[in-house]
Formats: C-alpha cells, sequence, structure tokens
C-alpha cells in the first residue's frame, strides 16, 4: 500500500496526495490543460454556448504563438512594384481580389509603402485616366512587425494603430511575408470566408501553375480522381485526414509536408482541424505509391 503522505511531481513541484485531493475541490484551475477542462466542462453542462467555447479555445494560443507561424511567405504574397505601369497595377488587383497590396521598390527592394485599391480606384474613377499616375503619390506607411512577434502584441498592435495589414522582417531585416488582421482573427474564429474564398460546392480548385486549393473534407477517393493518385481510403475518410496523420500533429497555417508525389501546405487551420490545403504534384508523373 503506498504511503498517505508519499508525494508526487507535478510541475516540478512535489504534491503530497493531500494536496492532490484539495486541489481536486478547490475549483481553481491552475494550469491551462485544467482551465480547458473547466471550459469544456462548462459547455457540456450548457453553462457557456459552444461557439463561445470555440472563441475562447482560439483565442488562448494566441500570448505563445508567433506571427511566422500564421504569416503568408513572400514567395505567395500579391504586391506591385513602383515601376510597374498602372495598367499592370490594375490586373494585380483584379486578378488577387485583394484591398491592400505591399509595393516594393524598382528593383524588388524592401517594402516602401502600402497600396489601398479604393485610393488607386477613387483616383482614376475621378480622372478617367489609365496613365501618367504616380504610384508612389498613392503610398501609406507600412507597419513592420519581426517574425517573432506574438499574436496578442500583434492584435494590439493592429487596434492600436488601426491598421489591417504588417509587413514581417526576418532577422536581418528582409522581407519574410505580411500578416493582416483577418490572419490573426481566424486563429480565434476558425476560417472566415468571403466572396472571394473556394465554393461551399468547390472541394478543388485550380489555381494559376500546377498548384490546386484543395478543402481538407476533400473525400480520398474523389481526390484519388483528380489527381490520378492511389491514397489508401481503409483508414481515412478525407485528405486531411491523411496530411494530419503523416505530420503526426496538428499542423498550423503555413506548415507544408510532401506525401508520395504531392506536396501539401496548409492555407488555414484552428485548434481542432485542417480546413484548407494547397496542393502541388511535385512532378507531372503521378506516383501510385500508397499511404502506409
Amino acid at each position: 500500500m503506498n504511503d498517505p503522505d508519499s508525494s508526487s511531481v507535478i510541475n516540478g513541484k512535489p504534491q503530497t496526495l493531500l494536496g492532490k485531493i484539495s486541489e481536486l475541490f478547490s475549483g481553481e484551475p491552475r494550469n491551462q490543460e485544467q482551465l480547458i477542462d473547466l471550459l469544456t466542462a462548462a459547455e457540456n453542462r450548457g453553462l457557456i454556448d459552444s461557439d463561445i467555447l470555440s472563441i475562447i479555445l482560439g483565442a488562448i494560443p494566441l500570448s505563445t504563438r508567433q506571427v511566422h507561424e500564421i504569416m503568408i511567405p513572400r514567395s505567395q504574397m500579391a504586391y506591385v512594384s513602383t515601376a510597374d505601369d498602372i495598367k499592370d497595377v490594375l490586373n494585380v488587383v483584379i486578378e488577387s481580389a485583394h484591398s491592400r497590396f505591399p509595393v516594393v521598390g524598382e528593383y524588388g527592394e524592401q517594402v516602401q509603402g502600402i497600396l489601398l485599391a479604393k485610393d488607386l480606384l477613387a483616383k482614376l474613377s475621378e480622372d478617367n485616366i489609365t496613365s501618367g499616375i504616380n504610384i508612389k503619390s498613392f503610398l501609406r506607411q507600412p507597419t513592420f512587425v519581426p517574425e517573432s512577434m506574438r499574436l496578442l502584441s500583434l492584435l494590439r498592435e493592429f487596434k492600436a494603430n488601426r491598421h489591417h495589414m504588417a509587413i514581417v522582417i526576418d532577422e536581418y531585416g528582409n522581407t519574410a511575408g505580411l500578416v493582416t488582421i483577418e490572419d490573426v482573427l481566424e486563429q480565434i474564429v476558425g476560417d472566415i470566408e468571403d466572396e472571394h474564398d473556394v465554393e461551399d460546392e468547390a472541394l478543388i480548385k485550380a489555381t494559376k501553375g500546377d498548384d490546386y486549393i484543395v478543402k481538407a473534407l476533400t473525400p480520398i477517393d474523389e481526390f484519388n480522381e483528380h489527381f490520378n493518385t492511389a491514397f489508401c481510403e481503409d483508414d481515412f475518410d478525407t485528405i486531411g485526414g491523411i496530411v494530419m496523420h503523416h505530420f503526426g500533429h496538428l499542423p498550423a497555417r503555413g506548415e507544408s509536408i510532401k506525401i508520395s508525389s504531392m506536396r501539401f501546405r496548409v492555407l488555414n487551420a484552428d485548434h481542432r482541424c485542417i480546413r484548407l490545403l494547397q496542393v502541388t504534384p511535385t512532378s507531372k508523373l503521378i506516383c501510385n505509391q500508397q499511404v502506409m
């Protein structure tokens, strides 16, 4: 029989049996795990709404997660240059359907400012011209944040300065990517869909080049049929299940992995599941290697 006075170690501190019992009935969470358990129990008893619980659980990690985990990498940024012709700028605005664009210098150096589509369109409407417009005259001061910045601090920054976009810089001061207030809010409330997102009925959508936007809930048989792959359907129902299995953890936005002949990059995920994937065939010849 164990000695009642024997102790165990919790969070680096010894705790007696009496201490365990006292903590059990104290009703006060001592760590984040206990807090989540308490909130989940409250939701199960109908004390808080499930949507409210989801928002709370989404907000908790903001104090520890960093900007680089959710940013859009520079290679995938939609941006314009001060050297671009106005018609080229308009093409980028129309094709991307974004409202804000980083503007780089003539030789592709660091971001010089932010262009708001509404500023440009208002000028075009006023003058009814598509030439002789200097993009530099529309630039707004950019906000720069480090990759290591906590998401909670970034949200405070957005709120204080009333900005919706920030340019992310690496340790050398170079542009690493960008992050928007929507990216942060999606970590709390989940995917915020708009008219430019993948349609509800479209599970797989081709984009530029060899890339595809694929919903994680796409059935494996439909994925196999579309990409001529042969992923096994025995253990998982969706392509998101296979991707998470290979990661070995719930991946964050921006993480990528190569499975068979396909590269998967997580475009959207919350604290519970993967939602959206970018899929790129890594070769013209699609292998029939199965998931083990």
